[in-house]
């Protein structure tokens, strides 16, 4: 399958599909990203509020809205689920102890939302594709190229996610009683993982799904961040994908940037 047709053809239900971030200052947000990953953007649907899509090349990668002035909720990257039915995936996910938060409800043409909750608190979407099929670029930097729950453990949560989506929880090659991390596969494919961090878990977030973009070089990227007015969370280092940072933007939305391995 070309690229062209992988991204826009509707996902297999449980795949991260798309990423999306709300914030005070949408104009500053927009400069952030521009200037790290070299977005641009176009105007999201009407129903969402001040909302953008990024683009790279003419195609969505992300998006960005931006918070009613009375709401002061935390400032966090959302990654989205895809599901055929929200309706029944919200179902699922309050019968096996998660909950839902907003919605189901319709963001225009372009799909039906939910933003929702698992057992221990981790904050995700669901998204049911209608006219947008979700991240259109995918290999490129600047471009979401993974998903990662952090949380307390592994054993319970990656039940809930086995449930309600059908993954399939492996445990990865380098795990140990010091390394807690499982991959989360549909049709044999790796789609995202769930690392328990146990007591490292951050107090001020709790567990969390982390949005991971490709850059060119993890250090010069981590470098520009501060230039710009983010700062460093964890320093570039080599992780189970490659060479890793996380980073926060001016407003303090927390990511993950990768130079990923070569690819075989």
């Amino acid at each position: 399958m070309t690229e062209a047709a992988e991204a826009t053809r509707r996902r297999t239900p449980g795949t991260p599909c798309w990423v999306s971030l709300m914030v005070h200052g949408l104009g500053t947000t927009e400069d952030f990203y521009a200037d790290l990953f070299g977005w641009e953007y176009a105007v999201g649907p009407e129903q969402l509020g001040p909302y953008v899509r990024a683009l790279l090349d003419g195609r969505e990668v992300a998006g960005i809205g931006e918070m009613p002035p009375d709401r002061h909720l935390p400032v966090a990257w959302t990654t989205y689920l895809a599901t055929d039915d929200a309706d029944a995936t919200a179902e699922a996910i309050r019968a096996c102890g998660g909950t839902v938060a907003v919605g189901p409800l319709d963001a225009g043409i372009a799909g039906r939302v939910a933003i929702c909750s698992d057992p221990l608190g981790a904050i995700f979407g669901l998204w049911q594709a209608q006219t947008h099929m979700g991240t259109r670029l995918h290999g490129a930097a600047g471009t979401p190229v993974w998903n990662e729950l952090v949380t307390q453990d592994t054993s319970a949560v990656g039940k809930f996610y086995q449930h309600v989506f059908g993954h399939e929880a492996e445990t990865h090659a380098t795990a140990s009683d010091d390394f807690d991390y499982l991959t989360l596969q549909l049709e044999g494919r790796p789609v995202a993982a769930v690392h328990g961090v146990g007591r490292s878990l951050p107090h001020d977030r709790g567990p969390h799904w982390v949005t991971y973009f490709e850059v060119a070089d993890t250090d010069e990227a981590a470098a520009k961040v501060v230039d710009l007015g983010g700062r460093i969370v964890e320093p570039p280092h080599e992780g189970v994908g490659g060479r890793v940072a996380t980073v926060a933007d001016p407003e303090g939305a927390v990511f993950a940037i990768v130079r990923s391995r070569p690819r075989d």
